[in-house]
C-alpha cells in the first residue's frame, strides 16, 4: 500500500480536491483506494456520496486505536473507493496526540492494520501546522503539496510546508525517513501573463531544493473542478473531453497525466482508462 499526504499549512490551495480526484481516477483504474479525512472541517467527508455509513471515523482510529474495519471505513458510490470520516468536530486529537508518546507515530503505527487490503492511502490534512500533520507526513511514502501561483502562497509554502519538513527530519535518528516532497502547481490560469511568470518562478525557485520535486503536471484553473465537486463526482468523470475553444486539455487527461507521474508503477492501469467509460454513478 502506497501513502500519500496531500498536505499545506496554507489553507484553500486545493489539498481536498486533490485527494478526491486522485482517488476517484485511481478507484476508476482498478486500485484499491482509501481516502483519510484528517481535517477538523470535514470536506473531503462529504464529497462523495457514501453506500454505507460506518459508525466510527478518524477520532476512533487515532484515539481509541479502533481497527474494527466495519467500524471505521464508510463505502463510497464509487467502486474501490472507501473512506474514514473525519469526526473530531471539537478538535480533540490534536491536544491527545500532542501528549501521547506516539503520538506522531500513531498513525504509522497502525498502517499494517490496512496495507492488505488497500493499494492507495491518500490522506487529506488540515491547512496549519498541527501534530496531525506532523503525524500524517511520518506516516506518508509520499507528500504531495499544491500550490497556486501566486507569491504569498509561495512565500508561505517555503516558511510553512517546507519547514516542516525539516522539523521532522530528526525522527531519521529512529530510522524513520522522512517523505520525499512533490510539489503540485495547481488552479493554474493560462491566459494570465502573471500566472505564468509566477508559475516559471516557482518552478525554478524549487527545482534545486534537496527532497522536492516540481511535478511536469499542472492544473489549470477552469470550471469543471468545481462543477465536479457539486455533483459529487471525480472530474474525469465530468469534464471527458476538451470543450471547443479551450486550450488546456480535458480534465479527465489532466488527471490520467498527474496519476501517472506520481504513481508510475500503475501507469499501464491508468493508460487503459477510456474518457467518458467511467460515467457509471458507481456500486
Amino acid at each position: 500500500m502506497q501513502v500519500v499526504s496531500i498536505i499545506s499549512t496554507k489553507g484553500g490551495v486545493g489539498k481536498t480536491t486533490t485527494a478526491a480526484n486522485l482517488g476517484g481516477i485511481a478507484a476508476d483504474a482498478g486500485l484499491r483506494v482509501l481516502l483519510l479525512d484528517l481535517d477538523v472541517q470535514p470536506t473531503l467527508s462529504s464529497y462523495f456520496t457514501l453506500h454505507s455509513h460506518a459508525p466510527g471515523g478518524i477520532y476512533e482510529l487515532l484515539a481509541f486505536n479502533e481497527q474494527d474495519h466495519a467500524r471505521l471505513i464508510s463505502h463510497t458510490v464509487i467502486d474501490g473507493l472507501d473512506l474514514v470520516l473525519s469526526n473530531d468536530d471539537k478538535g480533540q486529537l490534536n491536544t491527545l496526540l500532542l501528549h501521547a508518546p506516539d503520538g506522531r507515530l500513531r498513525l504509522r503505527n497502525l498502517l499494517p492494520a490496512l496495507r492488505p487490503h488497500y493499494d492507495l492511502l491518500l490522506i487529506d490534512t488540515q491547512g496549519a501546522r498541527s501534530v496531525l500533520l506532523e503525524m500524517a507526513v511520518l506516516a506518508s511514502d509520499l507528500a504531495l503539496s499544491p500550490v497556486t501561483p501566486e507569491i504569498l502562497a509561495a512565500r508561505e509554502f517555503r516558511r510553512g510546508t517546507l519547514q516542516l519538513m525539516q522539523d521532522i527530519a530528526p525522527y531519521r535518528r529512529l530510522g524513520i525517513e522522512p517523505p520525499p516532497l512533490q510539489l503540485l502547481i495547481n488552479r493554474v490560469h493560462p491566459v494570465s501573463a502573471n500566472a505564468r511568470l509566477i508559475q516559471q518562478a516557482l518552478h525554478d525557485l524549487f527545482a534545486t531544493e534537496p527532497g522536492i520535486v516540481v511535478l511536469d503536471t499542472r492544473i489549470p484553473a477552469v470550471e469543471a473542478y468545481p462543477r465536479a465537486s457539486t455533483q459529487a463526482q471525480p472530474v474525469h468523470r465530468v469534464e471527458y473531453r476538451r470543450p471547443k475553444g479551450r486550450v488546456t486539455p480535458a480534465a479527465f487527461d489532466t488527471m490520467r497525466t498527474l496519476a501517472c507521474e506520481l504513481f508510475p508503477a500503475w501507469e499501464s492501469a491508468f493508460n487503459q482508462l477510456r474518457a467518458g467509460a467511467h460515467r457509471r454513478v458507481g456500486r
